[in-house]
Formats: structure tokens, C-alpha cells, sequence
């Protein structure tokens, strides 16, 4: 299984808007390879090498501190935003059934202004370089979900009218900055994995990655690794638009393996998690009782649970 190369050149975020002729275009390459694969590198999106790289700086300034030191800033202790904030090593099973996975993270989940941000002189400007980052991928995911409503015949407003909220407290969309510190192999449990098998919850994600390490399930059953392609992102289909589309676009499982016994290397991802407002009702856009309704907010709220853990 190859991950296909798609130009985003045309639309980019440099440029105002595409022809008909090119997003005619894109959006043949993009269903081509959300139907068959499930996941496409975009080269050209006009997020640059420079502002990646700013915020994995910043992020592992952060991560580096003492855990007493993130602790304030942890995920469930922000009231008006459930997801946000830091989550600890081993905090999170994303396949329920392996132990703890071994890395932390950082969920930017909503910009209300009333959010408290990490500010001491050791991670001076994360608040203005996650912020600003977080907001050039939304205007990103907005361009390629225009294009996905274009490759099946539909309305783009179908999606796109489902995603306003991004950036409040009503809507799960989450900046996710991922840390995956050394490991050493005389303490790793059972199964334990940096990031266990899983499939996204929302609408699509976008990574940005500088190494490989990630391993992506194809159709006969076996996971390949995926190439860091340099400047480009790599774009995946979750599981509410695989419902939404009833199964045309796939949803597909993922993972990141230990490093090599003896390897104490570190790996750094960000992840922009793209999820449908939380009230946004989700039918199968064609028509056909495939999946029952749902409701984003209460669909992303069961899948927490699971990697959680349920309270």
C-alpha cells in the first residue's frame, strides 16, 4: 500500500481560492485516495516547515519540564472544556486492551479567552504559537473538507456547515501536541506500545511528523509504515466521516510501535483532530439508514470513555 502524494498547490493557503477546473481536479485525487486508502500526503498546503517546527520547539519545552510543573495545566481540569490540557505518560489507552500508552500529550481544545496557558519563562510565547498554529490548520482542514463535499457530488456546505464552531467550547476540533520520551525496554509492560492500534473519532486529521515511526493498517490486515514526506501532511479520514458517508471514505487503524531495543531516540507529532460542531447531527448523507443518527458531541464523549477509561 502506497499513501498517495496529492499538490494542494492550487488551493493552498496562500491562494484566495481555486477554479473549478482545479478543485475538479483535487477532488478526484482526494476520493481516490480516501476511498481506496484512507489516508493522503498534501504537499504545498502553504503551512510552512518553519511554523511546525516553532510549535514542536515550544511543546517539548513544556513536556521537558517536571510533571509538577504541567500538572495544573492537565486535561479534565479545565470546567468549560473537557479535553483540554496536558494528559501524562500512560494516561491514555487508544486501544483499550494494550496497557497504557507511553507518551504525553498536550490538547489545545478551545481559544476561550478564559483559558489558563502555560507562561513561565520556559515556554515563553506557547499560547501565541499554539494559538496561531491551530488556527492555520482549521482554515486548512476547511479547504480540504470543501473538496471531499466536492468529490462526492454533494453540497460542501453539507460539511462545512457542521464545522463553525471549531476553536469554542463547542466543538471538539483539538491541536494535539504528542511527546514520545525514550524508552527503555526493561520497563515497558506486556503489549505496551507508544500509541496503540486505533481509528480516529471525528471528521479528518491532519499530522505533521518529522520522523517515521507510524504504522498505518491496509486492506489485507498488515500495517506498513508510513514515510515522513518532508513539508508534507499527512491527512486522514476518522470515523464520523467514514458514518457520514456511509463507509465511501474509510476510517483506518494506526499505531506507533516501540523504537528498537537499545534505540533511546525521541519522536514528536502534531496531530490537528477535526471534529463536527458538537450538536451537529450526523446521517449517512446519501440517503440510507447505514448507521444510526448521532449526535458529535455524544459520539466523541463515548470514544474518550474507552481511552480514558469510563468514570
Amino acid at each position: 500500500m502506497n499513501i498517495p502524494v496529492v499538490d494542494f498547490g492550487a488551493y493552498s493557503l496562500s491562494e484566495k481560492d481555486a477554479t473549478d477546473e482545479q478543485l475538479q481536479s483535487l477532488s478526484k485525487e482526494l476520493k481516490a485516495a480516501f476511498t481506496e486508502v484512507g489516508f493522503v500526503f498534501l504537499k504545498n498546503t502553504g503551512i510552512m516547515e518553519e511554523e511546525v517546527q516553532r510549535v514542536m520547539d515550544i511543546s517539548k519545552k513544556f513536556f521537558l519540564q517536571p510533571d509538577e510543573l504541567k500538572q495544573p495545566f492537565s486535561r479534565s481540569s479545565f470546567a468549560n472544556s473537557s479535553n483540554h490540557g496536558w494528559v501524562s505518560l500512560e494516561t491514555e489507552r487508544l486501544n483499550p486492551l494494550r496497557p497504557g500508552d507511553l507518551k504525553e500529550s498536550f490538547n489545545i481544545t478551545s481559544l476561550h479567552p478564559d483559558i489558563k496557558w502555560p507562561s513561565s519563562d520556559a515556554v515563553k510565547g506557547f499560547k501565541e504559537i499554539q494559538t496561531s498554529f491551530f488556527l492555520r490548520c482549521k482554515e486548512l482542514s476547511l479547504r480540504v473538507i470543501r473538496v471531499m463535499g466536492l468529490s462526492l457530488g454533494l453540497d460542501p456546505d453539507v460539511f462545512l456547515s457542521a464545522h463553525r464552531l471549531m476553536e469554542t467550547d463547542e466543538n471538539g476540533t483539538t491541536l494535539r501536541s504528542l511527546y514520545y520520551p525514550p524508552v527503555n525496554s526493561d520497563e515497558v509492560k506486556e503489549g505496551q506500545l507508544r500509541c496503540g492500534e486505533h481509528s480516529d473519532y471525528g471528521t479528518i486529521t491532519l499530522l505533521f511528523q518529522h520522523s517515521a515511526g507510524l504504522q498505518v493498517r491496509n486492506r489485507s490486515g498488515e500495517f506498513i509504515c508510513a514515510p515522513a514526506v518532508p513539508g508534507a501532511v499527512l491527512i486522514n479520514i476518522a470515523d464520523l466521516m467514514q458514518r457520514w458517508t456511509s463507509d465511501q471514505f474509510i476510517s483506518v487503524l494506526h499505531r506507533v510501535l516501540l523504537p528498537p531495543v537499545g534505540d533511546s531516540s525521541t519522536r514528536q507529532s502534531l496531530a490537528f483532530f477535526v471534529d463536527p460542531d458538537d450538536e451537529a447531527l450526523i446521517t449517512c448523507c446519501d440517503g440510507s439508514n447505514k448507521y444510526p443518527p448521532v449526535t458529535a458531541g455524544d459520539y466523541l464523549i463515548e470514544r474518550f470513555n474507552d481511552s480514558y477509561g469510563r468514570k
